[in-house]
């Protein structure tokens, strides 16, 4: 590779770095301004303070709802690894036209935006009396997650060989137990990815919760952001609201430090068996 060559590159990942940094750089910068400094976004913080990160913590009601959060991001994976790697045991192991018909309606759940069906739904939950709390959001999630989740697990299930399973038939285990203990832990790859996807969109989300939760005990972290981006008599305190941005996404970023190995493994895993 000639020099030009090399310095075209290095000058791209250059590049590339600065635009994808920037938004974040600019947050933080924002998030150490004193509340209430109206200086350009794009300025540096002219007094270093952490008062936008207290206000936010209070006005947020932090602690709540980052409990509500996570109970709805981990129920909601919890739930979604469960079904869908079961869903895709049959379909990835059964060879037949149901099978293959069966298969296709899960995909086919893809091309099928969540928003769009959002008011039937709310009719039908209105219709049957679901109330409105932090639990509601998560039959969206789980709904709109299945798909998905299936596909990949079902590309996981065909990889895995039967006479795994075969032997532990003819040792005795019956069908639960195969799944559980065999086949199961041998799509780790796939529940890392199910995880991982599912998991970052549903932490997230504000748009089911927002619909779906009437109480503000209630909200997740993204919908109680709401409060700091003002209105016409109110302008939108942006230290704050970048302050409370960096809080959310704390958690998830300790998270992926402490699993960061194991994410990488189960990714690289699932290419190699991809």
């Amino acid at each position: 590779m000639t020099k030009p060559s090399k310095f075209i590159i290095h000058l791209g990942i250059i590049l590339f770095l600065v635009i994808s940094l920037a938004p974040l750089l600019i947050a933080v910068s924002t998030s150490l301004k004193v509340p209430g400094d109206t200086s350009s976004p794009l300025a540096l913080f002219s007094q270093f303070s952490l008062e936008s990160y207290r206000v936010a913590f209070e006005q947020m009601n932090f602690t709540t709802s980052f409990m509500n959060s996570v109970i709805t991001t981990f129920g909601s994976v919890i739930i979604v690894v469960l079904v869908a790697s079961m869903a895709a045991y049959p379909l990835g192991r059964i060879k037949s036209k149901l099978s293959r018909f069966l298969y296709i309606l899960f995909i086919s759940g893809l091309v099928i935006p969540g928003q769009m069906v959002v008011i039937p739904i709310a009719q039908v939950f209105s219709f049957l009396n679901i109330p409105s709390n932090r639990f509601t959001p998560m039959i969206m999630f789980i709904t709109c997650s299945i798909p998905f989740s299936t596909f990949l697990y079902t590309g996981f299930v065909r990889s895995v060989p039967a006479e795994i399973e075969e032997s532990a038939y003819l040792d005795g285990a019956n069908l639960v137990t195969r799944f559980f203990k065999i086949v199961l832990p041998l799509l780790a790859p796939a529940t890392v990815s199910v995880v991982i996807t599912q998991g970052i969109w549903i932490w997230n989300d504000y748009f089911y919760p927002l619909i779906f939760v009437n109480k503000s005990a209630e909200m997740s972290l993204p919908v109680t952001m709401l409060n700091f981006l003002g209105d016409k008599e109110n302008p939108a305190q942006w230290s704050i609201l970048f302050a409370a941005c960096i809080l959310c996404a704390i958690p998830l970023i300790i998270v992926f430090s402490i699993l960061q190995k194991q994410f990488v493994s189960g990714i690289s895993a699932g290419a190699v068996k991809g």
